[in-house]
């Protein structure tokens, strides 16, 4: 894994150093060599035997745009499934690969991600050569090392808060409640008193990809805790300092307790942000994600575009700190720079530009947008700091999690809004500054929580309607059971009725209990009682919701299994063996139609002299049981063969297998 000598950094911002110089957008085909310039380099300097960490992305990766769901939960949990079908399904022959590779010494790490289809692999050279030969990669680049933060200013305490009108949005009875915040960053000090109550607890609610602090949220470095502060403080030290106190946090410790990361690391991080707890059935994903860390060097580096595409696709805006390399123009940084992430810069209290803050154009090529997105307050911002003390910060760093936090009491109140719908309230409210509309120093101007509330149209009323399972199974003339569910959108109450088309009254008939779920809010039980003559298949099923002029549909899949049996094999197909000795075969017993009974073994065709035992005599279909049949000085030679019986109340099937007795 390359290393990098750590930077001088103007302010407190993290930052990732890199080998990759700037670059226009990616097309999502393979490139003629997939390789990076960076890795390249790299590679010529490694020894005989030498490993290298890299990250493989595949060429097959979840089309986002096509994703269902009408609710956050629905879509989130529509894209993590996604997202793992994707990796489980395609990664197969490439991890093949590598664990030989790891039987010969030659690969000593392999880490699956899904997030992106891809992988972080520690391997030879010719491992790596290998991987870039084949027709699923993409591309691969260097896992690269981030080096730790600085802090260079410190002064009293401004009004930040007030500034960009965060307390008229709580006298609006919106502080953050019932949103989850999140950050990737040194870590969180969780026994500050301005942050213990807000966190959320559990095991899904802290991540250390380093494996340092697997329980606790820990930081060392303090810069975690300042962000983290800025977000969800609250005013345990005589001021209120954090924009929304009433959310919780939960956090990614990408930096380990050294000040170092990987860019293998920060892909993991991104990962566990969208599942923490590794169940799709339950949304835990946060509703808003920090960064206050950019590349170590101005251009464009695409490393992290997937992630952050992904992040999009569950609703999450990618907050970024702008970088710090200013006062030039074309000073942005990646991954701020990204078409997908939201950029702040850093202003003083006055609304005048921070000198450092970089400006635009964006290295990654928007001529569309201007960079930064937006400005907010990072000039000798009062946070939290280590040990319950406080601290004054300055840079990017320090803005990036005013927006983040005004995202948070924006979805407070407007809890399904899209990346899109988020972004633009954000750039619509700012106050402008500088040149006369959006422009590459101050973007679309400041920060402005109650104007950006202000100019959000509210959506009208609506509901959603899901159901579950998505696929049930019964035997013809039996009964499947779905829950549909019904949840208010902007304040829907009206009663909604539900309907079932995709089979005829001949086929079978269905209820919903109730028929209608009355005040936009609840369930019903859908049952489908099949007929005894509909044949095996599969049926889709399509539920509709009505409510006036609103209609929504939820699709579920009826399986009609064939009658309920058992199938019988035995493997192997012959074995030979000598007088006095014993041969063992596998019986097999397969489930058809859901058939879960008990079958007896029994076998006939022994030659004379041998005997047979099942082990175990009967199985639980589906199972197996291992039949053993030994062999004496009398036994005859000759080829035999054997019969196999499997008995289930009136159920008989057979199977043979070759006894050869030499």
């Amino acid at each position: 894994m390359k290393r990098f000598p750590l930077l001088v950094l103007a302010v407190a911002l993290l930052v990732l150093t890199s080998g990759s110089p700037g670059a226009s957008l990616p097309q999502q085909t393979a490139p003629v060599d997939p390789i990076s310039p960076a890795l390249q380099d790299d590679l010529d300097r490694l020894g005989p035997g030498e490993m290298i960490g890299v990250v493989v992305t595949l060429s097959d990766q979840v089309d986002l745009k096509a994703l269902p769901g009408s609710t956050r939960a629905s879509r989130l949990r529509a894209l993590v499934l996604a997202l793992k079908g994707k990796a489980a399904g395609t990664q197969g022959p490439i991890i093949g690969l590598l664990a030989s590779g790891q039987a010969r010494g030659e690969v000593s790490g392999i880490t699956p991600l899904w997030i992106f289809n891809g992988l972080a692999v520690t391997a030879t050279a010719d491992v790596v050569y290998e991987l870039a030969a084949r027709s699923d990669v993409l591309r691969i680049t260097p896992d690269e090392t981030i080096a730790p933060p600085t802090s260079l200013e410190s002064a009293a305490a401004e009004p930040n808060i007030a500034l960009v009108n965060a307390p008229a949005l709580w006298d609006l009875g919106f502080r953050g409640q019932g949103i989850v915040v999140a950050n990737m960053d040194t870590g969180v000090d969780v026994s500050h008193p301005d942050l213990a109550a807000q966190w959320r607890g559990g095991t899904n609610s802290w991540y250390d990809p380093n494996g340092q602090h697997p329980t606790t949220p820990t930081d060392v470095n303090g810069h975690g805790t300042w962000t983290m502060g800025v977000m969800v403080g609250g005013d345990a030290g005589g001021t209120s300092i954090g924009i929304a106190p009433a959310a919780q946090w939960i956090a990614v410790k990408i930096f380990n307790d050294q000040g170092v990361a990987t860019t293998a690391k920060i892909h993991q991080g991104f990962q566990w942000l969208l599942d923490p707890d590794g169940n799709t059935g339950t949304p835990d994903a946060p509703n808003v994600v920090n960064n206050s860390w950019t590349f170590g060097s101005v251009g464009c580096n695409l490393e992290f575009q997937l992630d952050l595409q992904s992040l999009r696709a569950a609703s999450i805006v990618p907050v970024f700190a702008a970088g710090n390399y200013g006062p030039n123009v074309s000073t942005s940084a990646s991954p701020s720079n990204n078409p997908e992430a939201f950029a702040v810069g850093a202003t003083t209290n006055a609304d005048l530009v921070w000198s450092g803050s970089s400006r635009g154009p964006s290295a990654c090529g928007e001529p569309q947008t201007t960079f930064p997105e937006l400005v907010a307050p990072g000039v000798n911002v009062r946070s939290s700091d280590l040990f319950g003390l406080y601290t004054q910060q300055t840079g990017t760093s320090l803005a990036a999690p005013h927006a983040a936090g005004a995202l948070a009491l924006l979805l407070g109140a407007y809890p399904n809004l899209d990346p899109d719908a988020q972004e633009a309230a954000l750039e619509t409210g700012a106050v402008d500054l500088g040149s006369a509309g959006p422009d590459n120093t101050y973007g679309y101007g400041r920060l402005d929580i109650l104007a950006a509330y202000e100019s959000i149209v509210p959506p009208p009323a609506d509901f959603a309607l899901s159901a579950a399972p998505v696929s049930a199974s019964t035997p013809a003339g039996g009964s499947a059971g779905f829950t549909v569910t019904v949840t208010p959108l902007n304040g829907f109450n009206g009663d909604v009725g539900l309907s079932l088309s995709g089979l005829t009254a001949s086929q079978a008939s269905w209820s919903f209990v109730p028929a209608t779920i009355a005040g936009g809010s609840g369930s019903s039980q859908l049952t489908v009682t099949t007929a005894a003559s509909l044949a095996p298949g599969s049926y889709a099923l399509t539920i509709t919701g009505t409510s006036g002029a609103l209609a929504h549909t939820a699709a579920v899949t009826l399986v009609v299994t064939g009658p309920q049996d058992f199938a019988l094999s035995v493997s192997p197909s012959s074995r030979t063996v000598k007088k006095g000795k014993s041969a063992s075969y596998t019986v097999t017993v397969s489930s058809q139609g859901g058939f879960a009974g008990t079958v007896t073994l029994s076998v006939t065709g022994l030659p004379s002299g041998a005997t047979a035992t099942f082990t175990p005599s009967s199985v639980v279909a589906p199972g197996s049981s291992t039949m053993k049949v030994k062999t004496s000085g009398r036994t005859a030679t000759g080829t035999f063969t054997l019969t196999v019986t499997g008995t289930s109340g009136t159920k008989v099937h057979q199977a043979t297998t070759t006894l050869v007795v030499t």
